[in-house]
């Protein structure tokens, strides 16, 4: 709550004073006997006068204090902005020293559930790896993802390697190397969240190369172990393909 001023406090005295001596000559019909017409109606213009020009120093005094309070106010939300750049800059100067000393030292993480120690220069083959993928670069994508599991036979990102590996594969038509690394992906991590999706694809691998037997088999596994996904709506619409 806003404290008032003694200055502020002065003035509402001299409107409190002012407009009961105001109101107690208007009301008074004694006071009127000690005045001649002309001086009564000169003391009450000069009362109100007195009680308007009072009225303006106490407004002029509020919205001093009104100006002053909206300035302070400016302040205090620019500190708190400074604070949060400030919090945010800290927070930038972590990540970008985490990330540089990744490049130089191994550390543990935890990838989808998968943890693990990852070690330098680890975090960008596997990003290198998937860039090229999602450019549509499916060969180099392949290339790169075969190299990073022959590299890191433990990293935690070796479930999502396999996976992509097996889909770049399959994208490239190449069904028999598809089928075999994903799965490698399912027996290796059989409670990996990615491991319907994978079964979706490994699936329209085994029908492309011509195995309907399989590929109803997987299609109806995925049906039966995962019916309230994605993948299992994919399964029940590849399912009759196999038939």
């Amino acid at each position: 709550m806003m404290t008032l001023s003694h200055s502020v406090k002065q003035t509402l005295s001299r409107a409190f004073c002012l407009s009961t001596a105001l109101i107690c000559l208007s009301a008074s019909n004694s006071a009127w006997a000690l005045f001649s017409d002309d001086e009564a109606r000169k003391a009450i213009l000069d009362l109100r006068k007195s009680l308007a020009t009072t009225q303006l120093e106490l407004q002029g005094q509020i919205d001093k204090l009104k100006t002053e309070n909206a300035e302070l106010r400016g302040k205090v939300e620019e500190l708190e902005k400074q604070g949060e750049d400030i919090n945010t800059s800290q927070k930038t100067y972590y990540q970008d020293l985490d990330t540089r000393l990744g490049n130089f030292e191994p550390r543990t993480a935890t990838i989808e559930g998968v943890s693990g120690t990852v070690q330098p220069g680890e975090k960008k083959a596997y990003d290198d790896a998937l860039k090229a993928f999602q450019a549509g670069n499916l060969k180099k994508a392949d290339d790169s993802f075969t190299a990073f599991t022959a590299k890191y036979p433990k990293s935690p990102y070796l479930p999502l390697a396999l996976y992509w590996s097996g889909n770049s594969k399959y994208a490239n038509k190449e069904y028999a190397g598809a089928i075999s690394q994903l799965q490698s992906l399912i027996k290796k991590y059989p409670n990996h969240p990615r491991i319907p999706a994978a079964m979706v694809t490994l699936g329209n691998a085994q029908l492309e190369s011509g195995n309907k037997a399989a590929a109803k088999k997987t299609f109806s596994d995925i049906i039966a172990k995962y019916p309230d996904t994605d993948a299992a709506k994919d399964a029940q619409q590849m399912i009759a393909a196999t038939k």
